[in-house]
């Protein structure tokens, strides 16, 4: 790390940051619906849901390019 700019702090990294975390709280509740509570519906549309989020991050952080 000798030599490099330290990491600049912006909206943009919060938000990734921010969405990154919701994404894991919802595929790690989804996964507690099916394997500890005995609610496998729920839980596979939590977890659904959170892999979906999860997704949504790659777009966020390389962006879309043509």
């Amino acid at each position: 790390m000798a030599g490099k700019a330290p990491v600049e702090i912006s909206l943009h990294m919060i938000g990734v940051i921010v969405v990154g975390t919701i994404g894991a709280l919802l595929l790690g509740v989804g996964m507690c619906f099916s394997m500890v509570w005995n609610s496998l519906v729920p839980g596979i549309v939590i977890g659904i849901i959170g892999i979906a989020v999860l997704l949504s991050l790659i777009p966020l952080i390389k962006g879309f390019s043509d």
